[in-house]
């Protein structure tokens, strides 16, 4: 579930690098269904060229396909899972798709989970859930705690290496920027997501909270979504994305941004939604 404020006031990150997209623009590539009013997340198959997609709170329990026209080809409901708030979609690298339902905007669910769907399933109808990764934040003690301490809430995730890896999106009173990166085993039962470290963006809310993370397919490259800028981490070792080189790009162009993917190594499609009457598209962005 989301809330979005519009401001016009751009805000640099602090202590990274900064660079302006000047010369690459973001180009919209198509609009989405109108069915589609809440997208939350993507992930692309590029052998079918299909980005997978869902919509958070209060939506069905689906997922949906859309192909490179923007056209919807299929609807997939899982049957046996839950939409509280589905926040990001992810697969793996054999093509199995992770749904993100940990969505936590009052800091204070003790159901938080995510979903996995076998490949297989994705040519039915009606899918099942192959299992359910059910995990919670070990430094998190009080639900909800206070309102300067709400750092738990969660948009942006990928898989990589068996692990998943989760960017907490701040809504903390006094909100400085602050992310904590979480690690979590991809395997079915219960867990205690493992804190492996934390970062900050700007001192900002609109302009610098994360909605939404991906990972390049060669792994050396990992981006998060704002609504008018991405963070890029590089040149970082294992998993330590955070100790790696840290450089904010602007997008130049504000809206509801909540969804990104690596199309390839370099190439990034973003989703937002239609709000006031911008938005609700498909775009791509070159990585220079």
């Amino acid at each position: 579930m989301k809330k979005f404020f519009l401001l016009g006031t751009s805000v640099a990150l602090l202590a990274c690098q900064q660079q302006s997209n000047t010369d690459t623009d973001l180009k919209t590539l198509y609009s989405l269904p109108k069915k589609l009013k809440e997208v939350s997340g993507i992930t692309y198959f590029p052998e079918t060229n299909l980005i997978y997609t869902l919509e958070d709170s209060g939506n069905k329990n689906e997922i949906y396909a859309i192909n490179s026209e923007g056209k919807l080809e299929k609807t997939i409901a899982i049957t046996n899972a839950v939409n509280t708030d589905w926040e990001d979609i992810t697969k793996d690298k054999e093509g199995n798709i992770y749904i993100g339902d940990f969505g936590n905007n009052d800091n204070e669910r003790q159901d938080l989970c995510i979903y996995k769907v076998a490949k297989g399933e994705l040519n039915k109808e009606n899918a099942v859930s192959e299992y359910k990764v059910s995990f919670s934040y070990p430094e998190q003690t009080e639900f909800p705690p206070k309102k300067k301490e709400l750092f738990y809430d969660v948009e942006s995730f990928f898989e990589q290496g068996g692990y998943f890896y989760l960017f907490t999106k701040n809504r903390s009173k006094g909100f400085d920027g602050t992310a904590f990166i979480y690690k979590i085993k991809n395997a079915s039962g219960t867990q205690k997501a493992v804190k492996i470290g934390e970062f900050k963006t700007c001192n900002n809310y609109n302009h610098c909270v994360l909605t939404s993370a991906t990972i390049s397919p060669d792994g050396k490259k990992v981006v998060l979504l704002s609504h008018d800028k991405i963070v890029l981490f590089k040149d970082f070792s294992g998993d330590l994305y955070h100790k790696g080189t840290q450089t904010e790009i602007s997008l130049d162009h504000f809206s509801q941004k909540e969804a990104i993917v690596f199309k390839d190594n370099n190439t990034l499609l973003i989703a937002d939604e239609k709000t006031n009457k911008v938005g609700g598209n498909v775009y791509e962005f070159k990585l220079k």
